[in-house]
């Protein structure tokens, strides 16, 4: 389950297909770590349904729970009060 955290932590929000895939394990194993991940509270986990080419795709989107990624390098815009 380090693994995934890790995983999350480096890519950031991501579906559980490309989780298995990443860590080379089933989709089952996949989805029943990332449950338990979810009942401690470590990662937040949104079921959602995607229509490809007219068939519907059941996925879990995840993502670490009060994590927030570092800005992005570069300039930033600046707020113009007129």
């Amino acid at each position: 389950m380090q693994t995934i955290l890790q995983y999350l932590k480096t890519h950031g929000e991501s579906l559980d297909t490309e989780i298995a895939a990443a860590m080379g394990i089933s989709l089952a194993d996949a989805r029943a770590q990332l449950a338990e991940l979810a009942a401690q509270r470590e990662i937040m986990v949104c079921h959602s349904t995607r229509y490809e080419k007219g068939e519907p795709i059941e996925a879990m989107k995840c993502r670490l729970a009060g994590f927030i990624p570092p800005a992005a390098p570069g300039r930033k815009s600046q707020l113009k009060i007129s």
